[in-house]
């Protein structure tokens, strides 16, 4: 018999989240021989529709909506080789506190248990090393990334299939070279309010605590020509006005944290299948 594939899957909220923090690993790996797998929780109804028209607006169609992005994810996954789509299909849930959060099928609105059971049987059929997800806050605090990670971690814990399992993150020194490049651009980066009775968390980790560091700048055109893929997704994907070049020098690395691990790698590492190859 072959030997099997090392895997990888990417645990994701919406049809555009992969191409962001993920692009250039699903990239780089799919090009290492890897078998990279793209699990799509929502079906990002609660995105823009066509000409850029809002949620609740006149005009906005959530089913056209969805089968617009579905397209678009389709053809993200095309210019990253990803292997393997899977969508799980719950109702996009919305900025939180929205109404959308409650509606029956939202994601953030199904039970975490129900949603993992799914996820795992996935985990179980693709058996991937490695498994990549959101913090706990889903990184800003989003309902759906949220529960995408709370399913990824209880799927996890049901299958005990993965060698390794990685939450996405920021580097802090990075926020004020993006802040200072969106500013150049005319795009509105707004600061954290000092004075707000809710301090909003503050995003990224110290670099110091960060323990995974993936140069994937040579996926760089890949990256770009997935997150351009979603080009209605206007505020979602105004890194393209950075061109290429740039875009590849600010958003060519990907950094992660470690949370689960039985090969032994050491940290700080390079490379998500450290210890396994």
């Amino acid at each position: 018999m072959a030997e099997r594939s090392l895997t990888l899957m990417a645990v994701h909220a919406h049809p555009d989240d992969e191409a962001t923090s993920t692009g250039g690993v699903l990239a780089r790996y799919a090009a290492e021989g890897i078998t990279t797998v793209l699990v799509t929780c929502t079906d990002g109804r609660c995105g823009d529709g066509p000409d850029g028209v809002k949620p609740g607006d006149p005009g906005h169609d959530p089913a056209a909506v969805v089968a617009m992005r579905q397209a678009e994810l389709e053809a993200s996954c095309a210019a990253l080789k990803v292997s393997h789509l899977e969508t799980l299909g719950y109702g996009d849930s919305g900025m939180m506190g929205w109404a959308t959060n409650d509606l029956p099928g939202a994601f953030w609105a199904t039970p975490v248990d129900e949603a993992a059971d799914r996820l795992a049987e996935l985990i179980r059929r693709y058996r991937p090393d490695v498994v990549v997800t959101y913090d706990e806050n889903g990184f800003y605090g989003h309902p759906d990334h949220i529960q995408a990670h709370r399913i990824t971690m209880a799927a996890v814990a049901k299958t005990d299939v993965p060698a390794k399992v990685y939450w996405t993150t920021v580097p802090r020194t990075a926020f004020a070279e993006f802040g200072r490049i969106m500013r150049e651009l005319g795009v509105d980066w707004a600061e954290p309010d000092a004075s707000s009775a809710e301090p909003t968390p503050e995003l990224g980790l110290p670099d110091d605590e960060i323990t995974t560091w993936v140069d994937t700048r040579s996926y760089g055109e890949q990256k770009f020509d997935a997150l351009a893929a979603h080009a209605s997704q206007t505020e979602n994907i105004f890194f393209l006005q950075l061109g290429r070049e740039r875009f590849t020098d600010l958003m060519g690395m990907e950094t992660f944290v470690r949370v689960r691990d039985t090969t032994g790698a050491p940290l700080p590492e390079d490379d998500l299948f450290a210890g396994l190859r």
